[in-house]
């Protein structure tokens, strides 16, 4: 029995950005379209659908997108908006599928099976080429290879218990310099034990620091860049 192949999610897309590229080229919804057919081969593109996707009614997929960036003289990435999984960063920055696996030194299906299923099975060496092709910040290049949920187990543990135990399997996980990490991991605890006995003082009781410390602990991961971008920068 051969395998039924999902399509692919929608890309995010960011249709005020279309639109306001658009105007600012002075062009109106049947140029754009125009300018889909004659140059990217896509037939079926109309003034109507370039303002369906204007208006948020439809999205376009990835040659659709691929497209639109090339007639509105922008990057895919404009139109994208922030890019999260690892189809959305290739596409942003307009890298095809097997220069990335070419990159990585991967076998172009394996390559193409980690973006569908959003599991990274490559090796540290090929997550340093996929890294460097697709111009990855570590925060992204961490959430694309299926670390991100990992780290968060281990900082959720460092600031409810013991920081200085983290700093080893952090460091191990994301290879940040353990003195950077150390800072962040310090402050990132003082800062969860502070809010949590600054509401426990507050005469709430228990309920409020719950609250408190879970809103803490649902932002750990983005805290934790935060923290360590400023210790960096010191």
């Amino acid at each position: 029995m051969c395998r039924v192949r999902q399509a692919p999610a929608p890309l995010p897309f960011d249709a005020r950005a279309a639109r306001r590229l658009r105007a600012a080229l002075g062009m109106g919804p049947e140029h754009v379209a125009h300018g889909i057919r004659a140059s990217y081969g896509l037939p079926y593109v109309t003034p109507d659908l370039v303002v369906a996707w204007e208006r948020g009614a439809a999205r376009p997929g990835d040659a659709e997108l691929t497209a639109l960036a090339g007639v509105l003289w922008c990057s895919p990435g404009d139109l994208i908006g922030r890019p999260r999984t690892l189809r959305e960063h290739r596409i942003a920055r307009a890298v095809a599928p097997q220069d990335v696996a070419r990159a990585v030194g991967m076998d172009l299906r394996a390559y193409l099976r980690a973006e569908e299923s959003g599991q990274w099975r490559g090796t540290e060496r090929q997550a340093a080429g996929l890294a460097r092709v697709l111009d990855l910040a570590l925060p992204d290049l961490v959430a694309v290879t299926g670390r991100e949920e990992r780290l968060a187990g281990l900082l959720h543990s460092a600031v409810t218990t013991r920081w200085q135990a983290y700093v080893r399997p952090v460091a191990r996980l994301t290879g940040l310099d353990r003195g950077v990490l150390a800072g962040a991991l310090r402050g990132l605890h003082e800062d969860y034990q502070g809010h949590m006995a600054a509401t426990l003082g507050w005469g709430g009781g228990g309920s409020g620091a719950s609250e408190s410390g879970k809103a803490f602990l649902d932002r750990i991961v983005e805290n934790f860049w935060t923290a360590v971008g400023a210790g960096a920068g010191q």
